[in-house]
């Protein structure tokens, strides 16, 4: 299955606290809170170009090839070095304080993170239109 498409958040149940979760400051949530992100996916193979446009005219864009390690970008600007593994049909990629599933459901980009904070592990969960909705425990 290809995951090649643009899509756009389609609704969000808690993004606030999945923000914070991530330590982004107030500020950059308030604006994330109004915002509907893209995210546009580009496959050829086992090669991706996963291109995400936040607030502001912020973009972050993650270039990978499946099973070797390549230079990531969180969306708080911190760059560090992953290996993205295909298990399944999900794409599955761990950033620094969360790792994030994706796959393709009935049309729409379903993504899903679990968080390693010193509280408690989290977990959201994204809906993407075919063109995001989040929940966090």
């Amino acid at each position: 299955m290809s995951f090649t498409g643009k899509y756009e958040v389609e609704s969000e149940k808690n993004y606030e606290e999945f923000l914070k979760a991530l330590g982004l400051p107030s500020d950059v949530i308030e604006k994330y809170r109004h915002f509907k992100t893209t995210t546009e996916v580009i496959q050829d193979g086992n090669n991706f170009t996963w291109i995400n446009n936040y607030p502001g005219g912020h973009t972050v864009t993650n270039k990978f090839t499946l099973g070797q390690e390549a230079e990531m970008e969180t969306m708080g600007g911190k760059k560090f070095k992953a290996t993205v593994k295909m298990e399944g049909n999900k794409i599955v990629a761990t950033f620094p304080n969360y790792q994030q599933t994706s796959e393709i459901v009935g049309g729409k980009l379903v993504e899903v993170s679990l968080g390693f904070t010193s509280r408690n592990p989290w977990c959201s969960l994204s809906f993407w239109q075919n063109l995001y909705q989040l929940t966090c425990q």
